[in-house]
């Protein structure tokens, strides 16, 4: 039961909704806690109920470990228990995720004939593992109290960010539960937690779940594809994944607004950065927030010269690789952004007119690892936006194909020119409803050549939008200033009606998988 499905639109949200604010109504918040603990194990439990056992242990033992630290007044102790919390989760994520991964690379080094028992993997382990282990980490370090058991609970078990993030620190969501004024209904949260999440779901049904058609065929075909087509495919894949995840966003701190609480921000429009390291500040910020709280600070950061903090950066980039899933083609993602920020860490190339680059050029030079204080090359923004978004796009060959086999053969079909006209197949795919009444109408006519052109119309039409789309304003500042006049009413309600009777072809969010 995702966000983008008829059960949890017509069904599930609409309880929610009325069960939490009536009961809060009533004054009665600590049954409104118990209440919206259930509903989030049920949402939990509707992919599986493996999945729920999964979490209720990580969350038992978490906080039976913060339990003992409360009664521990020893730093020694308290110490123990946080390396005991802290393998305990890793523990849990390497059986779930990585097992596998690690017995076929074993096998591979070693010649052994070891197996690995096909695990299913619980969906968003990834998320609440890493929420997990920032609160025992902060536990140990006297930086968060031991909670009630319900405020806890509440904290791990909250739906809106559970399966795909944001990786919410503690005080964050605790702080806004305990407090009995975000509780009063409001209005314009409502109001602005509505368009939030009609605008997340169109842009998942109407545009990603549609892009990923041409992404799914251009990754199975790989060694098919011609030059043209693996760019098509790249740039498809590129506003999908964009898409997708800003999709979900949106439609969690929607969810999450018609609560009457706020998400940390976790996507901020990075497809408009100047640089890698700017885009790492505007994808994925909470997980990016993470690796550097509790690896990259810990490892040193940049107090320990040049070529530490270099080795500083490409760790976590490497392990943010290894996050996102367990293979290869994902660690060489990942080391493929963390060169990205090292070469802008040097400070040789610089954006003009950009206030990121003044921030991170006195970070740098207070650090000591920047090459020069000023830049060798100073660059235009728009050049700086068009060359970071390239080099983007190149890395996602990685993240796309299934191994490494199919990354460097859809490199070489990138960069050695071939045009064996595979592109109108792969714009076949695009049999969407919106041209179904069209597609009938010729193929009566007998004109089924025109077809396909209007597969390849619909193909340019739809990687212009999304690139429309991701140039605008983001979701957070259109409801930030919106009026809600007639006029918004009524291209909100075209937008859910669309997007609701699109929803025939559930999927699921890329980002489930990690």
């Amino acid at each position: 039961m995702g966000f983008n499905s008829f059960t949890f639109i017509m069904l599930f949200l609409p309880i929610l909704l009325a069960g939490w604010h009536s009961i809060n109504r009533a004054g009665k918040y600590a049954v409104a806690d118990i209440f919206l603990i259930l509903m989030s194990l049920y949402f939990y439990y509707s992919f599986g109920l493996s999945f729920l056992l999964v979490l209720l242990l990580s969350l038992a033992v978490n906080y039976g470990l913060s339990f003992l630290m409360e009664c521990s007044g020893e730093k020694g102790q308290r110490k123990l228990l946080k390396t005991v919390g802290v393998l305990f989760n890793l523990a849990l994520l390497f059986y779930f995720k990585y097992m596998g991964f690690f017995v076929e690379n074993f096998n591979s080094l070693t010649g052994a004939t070891l197996t690995a028992k096909e695990i299913l993997m619980p969906i968003g382990i990834s998320f609440f593992t890493f929420g997990q282990i920032s609160f025992i980490v902060d536990r140990a370090n006297g930086e968060a109290p031991h909670y009630p058991l319900i405020q806890y609970v509440m904290y791990t078990v909250y739906f809106p960010k559970l399966i795909q993030g944001p990786i919410a620190f503690h005080r964050e969501m605790i702080d806004q539960f305990t407090d009995k004024k975000l509780r009063k209904y409001d209005p314009e949260k409502m109001a602005k937690g509505i368009m939030s999440f009609i605008i997340g779901l169109s842009k998942k049904v109407l545009l990603a779940d549609t892009l990923s058609k041409m992404v799914v065929y251009g990754f199975h075909y790989t060694y098919y594809l011609d030059t043209l087509t693996v760019i098509v495919v790249m740039l498809a894949y590129t506003f999908q994944i964009y898409l997708d995840f800003s999709g979900y966003c949106d439609m969690a701190n929607g969810v999450s607004l018609m609560l009457g609480f706020k998400l940390p921000v976790n996507f901020n429009s990075p497809y408009k950065a100047a640089t890698a390291k700017e885009l790492w500040q505007r994808w994925h910020m909470t997980l990016s927030r993470f690796f550097i709280k509790y690896v990259y600070i810990p490892l040193g950061g940049s107090r320990k010269g040049k070529i530490r903090t270099i080795i500083n950066v490409l760790v976590v980039f490497v392990l943010s690789g290894l996050w996102h899933g367990a293979g290869w083609t994902y660690i060489c993602w990942g080391l493929m952004q963390g060169l990205l920020v090292v070469w802008d860490n040097l400070g040789i190339v610089g954006v003009k007119e950009s206030s990121h680059n003044k921030e991170s050029a006195k970070e740098g030079k207070k650090a000591g690892y920047l090459l020069r204080d000023t830049p060798l090359f100073v660059i235009p923004r728009a050049l700086g936006n068009a060359m970071t978004f390239i080099m983007f796009v190149i890395s996602l060959i990685f993240f796309g194909s299934k191994n490494m086999t199919y990354a460097i053969q859809m490199f070489k079909r990138l960069v050695f020119w071939t045009y064996p006209g595979f592109l109108y197949r792969t714009a076949e795919n695009l049999e969407i409803a919106e041209n179904y009444v069209l597609r009938q109408l010729l193929s009566q006519m007998g004109k089924d050549e025109m077809i396909i052109v209007i597969y390849m119309l619909t193909m340019i039409l739809l990687l212009l939008v999304s690139a429309f789309v991701m140039t605008r304003k983001n979701t957070g500042e259109i409801i930030e200033r919106a009026c809600f006049d007639k006029k918004t009413v009524v291209w909100l309600t075209v937008l859910f009606i669309w997007s609701f009777v699109s929803l025939s072809n559930v999927s699921t969010f890329i980002y489930f998988q990690f």
